[in-house]
């Protein structure tokens, strides 16, 4: 099945570029140039992957996103940013609103390929049959690639070293077949960093060359290649090399640290645009990105949202200085791992000294010495790696103690499983009988309180003054939550442990019950309720009405400061749907909807206090299916649930 991938951006030339890169990459490319464009093509065939620009002629992207993010359809769907805009403001606003990743232009078409396929994970099937061709000749490629897939290999191309190692670092391959010459680095420096990555020295390496030179072959044999192809040799040569490579090759698990090839992102903090600019353009012949930051307050609002590989910094900056922020972040546990290189005046003693004193990992003198850098970082990345992989390997060596002992004490645990299993059974009873036994000692009392109360209220409100009476009704308002409290922990009870009994439920009929329950509460409050006909499920009836008394429930309440408060309940895409037009919810914080007394606000306007939605998504769950919310802050919230059936 093609990979689908959405092209939002108003410029022909980006489109055409990323196109054409993207078509290059094996994936499908679908360019549009407006919001309206996109629209009709999510709404249509669909993509697995989008490539949204920032500024459009009928639209915001950010907006786009934030519709892309709210449709259940695309909640996941992997989004990348492009954005000419170079402040971390709008990176910052692009990333929270809901972007996987956010790439500023001018952008390198190679490394936004790279980092869609990152995103889009593993689709390209076997590993172990996979091929990664390099080679600038477009022909020669083609000729390659048909003989390759009638044998049944999954072939990926690239014209370049540099796009090959990206591609190789995205996923990894079952062998690489490399030219000898090529634009930019050649084919035996591809090799030798392909054996400098712990992620993928071990990847079989195959180079074709069309050279005689007959000292080549040990040269590249020496560099860490696995076999020597002549491109004049008959095709058929090349394929039993490449079979014979393969069977002799074991291909290990997925690495558990990505690999130095895969798309990497620099942050650079740094008051100078000038040098910025060169900056730029000379890491990304590395295939890295690089992020701006004028401040030392900027790399830190920006690290909290998007993570970075490897971080640059001035020690003159404003504001807060350089050797405050290298102290920042190596104090920060989250981000204290990341290498930072300062980036000195000079390289004389003290200078150095006083640049790592400050916790940086390296020091390198600010020039125009470029190559220089960029080994510097690449030596840190792989330094990290190293150590990632060791911590590892640590960690793999204390579970496999940790499993020894598991196994152990689970062969203890056998002899007196069954009289366990009896002892629970019969404590769970007990639980479950005396949360009915405390509900019902609790509730005598809170009706006491609650019926004095009413009385006082009744009867004496004019003789109190307005502070007594304020108490008085605190005290009435606090007796019915503790009311709902109770209620909604016996449901809570009773929700984990109830037997799912199924059959045909009239969700119509039980939700115009629930409707007519608060309006009898609440005589007063006009409120319009719309509840469709014809609505069924195949669920456990008592839980449903559960679920709907908890969800119109909340719509009842948080529609309280609206002016014209509606209520609307019945079905869209398969799915039931209760929706309002009340208080909303922040759409980053729909986590916590359904966690036990999980709190969105300081303000009591939102849902998602107490137990009640904890309760439905543990109904919900109990039946096999689904629940999820989307809400704007101010406007309103939709709560969707499936039954399972």
């Amino acid at each position: 099945m093609t990979t689908r991938v959405l092209i939002v951006d108003d410029s022909l030339t980006v489109r055409m570029d990323l196109a054409e890169a993207f078509e290059t990459g094996g994936l499908d490319p679908v360019p549009c140039a407006t919001v309206g464009e996109a629209r009709t093509v999510l709404d249509g065939e669909g993509a697995d992957a989008i490539i949204l620009d920032v500024h459009l002629p009928d639209g915001d992207g950010v907006d786009l996103l934030r519709e892309i993010r709210s449709d259940h359809r695309y909640g996941s769907t992997p989004v990348l940013m492009l954005s000419s805009e170079a402040e971390v403001k709008d990176r910052v606003r692009g990333l929270r609103t809901g972007a996987d990743e956010y790439v500023g232009k001018p952008y390198d078409s190679g490394y936004v390929v790279a980092r869609a396929r990152e995103l889009l994970g593993d689709r390209d099937g076997d590993e172990a049959l996979s091929v990664l061709l390099i080679d600038d000749s477009r022909t020669l490629r083609a000729e390659l690639r048909r003989e390759l897939e009638a044998d049944g290999y999954t072939v990926r191309t690239a014209a370049t070293g540099e796009d090959g190692l990206r591609l190789a670092g995205t996923r990894r391959p079952g062998i690489i077949i490399v030219d000898g010459a090529l634009p930019g680095i050649d084919g035996a420096t591809v090799i030798r960093r392909v054996r400098l990555d712990p992620a993928l020295r071990d990847v079989p390496c195959l180079l074709l060359t069309g050279s005689t030179d007959r000292h080549l072959e040990l040269d590249v044999l020496d560099a860490g290649a696995d076999a020597f192809v002549r491109k004049n040799e008959d095709t058929g040569v090349l394929l039993a090399k490449v079979a014979a490579i393969l069977r002799q090759s074991t291909t290990p698990g997925h690495e558990r640290h990505p690999s130095l090839h895969a798309p990497k992102r620099v942050l650079a903090v740094d008051a100078d645009a000038a040098y910025l600019d060169q900056l730029t353009a000379c890491l990304r012949e590395d295939g890295y990105e690089l992020v701006r930051a004028r401040t030392g307050e900027e790399a830190v609002e920006l690290l909290a949202t998007q993570p970075v590989d490897c971080i640059l910094v001035d020690p003159h900056l404003p504001g807060r200085s350089g050797a405050d922020t290298c102290r920042l972040l190596k104090a920060a546990p989250e981000i204290r791992d990341i290498p930072v290189i300062v980036l000195g005046d000079s390289d004389d003693a003290a200078s150095v000294r006083a640049g790592l004193g400050d916790g940086a990992d390296d020091y390198v003198v600010k020039s125009d010495r470029f190559d220089v850098l960029r080994a510097r970082i690449r030596a840190q990345m792989r330094r990290k790696q190293f150590q990632d992989e060791h911590r590892q390997a640590r960690e793999d060596r204390l579970q496999q103690e940790l499993r020894a002992a598991e196994a152990r004490a689970a062969r203890e645990l056998a002899r007196t499983r069954a009289e366990l299993i009896s002892e629970l059974e019969w404590k769970n009873s007990e639980l479950e009988a005396f949360s009915y036994s405390v509900s019902h000692d609790l509730r005598n009392p809170l009706n006491v309180i609650d019926g004095f109360c009413r009385l006082l209220l009744e009867h004496y409100a004019d003789v109190l003054d307005g502070e007594a009476l304020d108490y008085l009704r605190g005290i009435n308002v606090a007796a019915d939550r503790m009311a709902e409290l109770i209620r909604s922990l016996l449901e809570l009870s009773h929700a984990g442990r109830a037997a799912i009994t199924r059959g045909p439920v009239d969700v119509t009929a039980a939700a115009r019950a629930t409707v007519e329950a608060l309006r009898r509460g609440e005589p007063d409050r006009a409120v319009e309720v719309t509840v469709a006909d014809g609505l069924r499920a195949d669920a456990d009836a008592d839980l449903i009405r559960v679920v709907l008394e908890n969800l119109i429930g909340n719509a009842w309440k948080y529609t309280r400061r609206t002016d014209a408060p509606r209520i609307d309940v019945g079905t869209e895409d398969g799915a039931f749907l209760v929706r309002d037009n009340g208080a909303g919810f922040p759409m980053d914080h729909a986590g916590n909807l359904f966690r036990p007394y999980g709190r969105l606000h300081e303000d009591h306007d939102f849902p998602g206090t107490g137990i009640g939605l904890s309760t439905v998504s543990r109904i919900i769950d109990r039946h096999g299916g689904r629940i999820w919310a989307e809400g704007e802050v101010g406007v309103g919230a939709t709560f969707y649930f499936t039954t399972g059936r």
